[in-house]
């Protein structure tokens, strides 16, 4: 059965959504820093206390925030991803990293927001503000090296690596989701993130230029180069 919201829930969500909406545009003009509660209800012609009714803290303003921030990319890169083929290791990971530096540099506040500048003062609620989509990106990375496993297994030169050399929740829902996997696999993935986020960190704070005039390019040769690290 449809639920139908009434008039004043409908106000309310709208309501929700444009504080959000004004919290992100404070964020892309001056940074994490510039989120207040006071700021946002002087542009919505509301006292700071009405606030309160959408958002008790401004702490659970932000978290609200890098979970939307955080789910809309998974989302992104999931599809960019589920849009080549399985047969097609190399190109669903080239896919996945591309749409992260595409959307970062778009967006690069909402990056920092996630990857980079904390927020003065701001406590994080536990497990973390953005969890569940966490968890995705981290299934989603490691299912990329799972694919690419079998060609990259006998290029990998790290030496022994052991479940014990990884965070011990990573782990268990590593194993639950990949039985099979060995813990050098886990390692790969934690590598081919590095890279991917690398280049994406020194371009979206202003390290790449006027080094490189063309990051797009530098970057795509990045992802050409490491899937052909993994044998693909």
């Amino acid at each position: 059965m449809e639920v139908v919201q009434s008039r004043r829930e409908r106000l309310r969500a709208q309501a929700a959504e444009e504080i959000k909406s004004i919290a992100l545009r404070l964020l892309a003009e001056g940074g994490p820093d510039a989120i207040s509660l006071r700021a946002i209800a002087r542009e919505m012609g509301m006292t700071a206390g009405a606030l309160y009714g959408y958002y008790a803290t401004r702490d659970d303003l932000i978290s609200t925030l890098i979970s939307d921030v955080y789910t809309a990319l998974v989302d992104r890169v999931e599809a960019a991803r589920d849009a080549v083929p399985e047969a097609d290791p190399a190109g669903r990971i080239i896919a996945w990293g591309e749409t992260v530096r595409a959307w970062a540099v778009a967006a690069p506040a909402e990056f920092r927001l996630i990857y980079g500048d904390p927020v003065l003062g701001y406590r994080p609620p536990p497990g973390g503000p953005a969890a569940a989509a966490a968890l995705r990106a981290c299934t989603g990375l490691v299912g990329l090296a799972v694919a690419a496993w079998p060609h990259a297994a006998e290029l990998q030169t790290i030496g022994q690596t052991t479940w014990s050399d990884f965070d011990a929740d990573l782990v268990a829902h590593v194993r639950a989701d990949f039985p099979d996997l060995p813990p050098a696999a886990l390692a790969l993935a934690l590598r081919m993130w590095g890279r991917m986020h690398g280049l994406i960190a020194l371009e979206v704070y202003g390290h790449l230029r006027p080094q490189a005039q063309d990051p797009a390019k530098l970057y795509r040769a990045e992802m050409l180069d490491l899937v052909r690290s993994l044998g693909l």
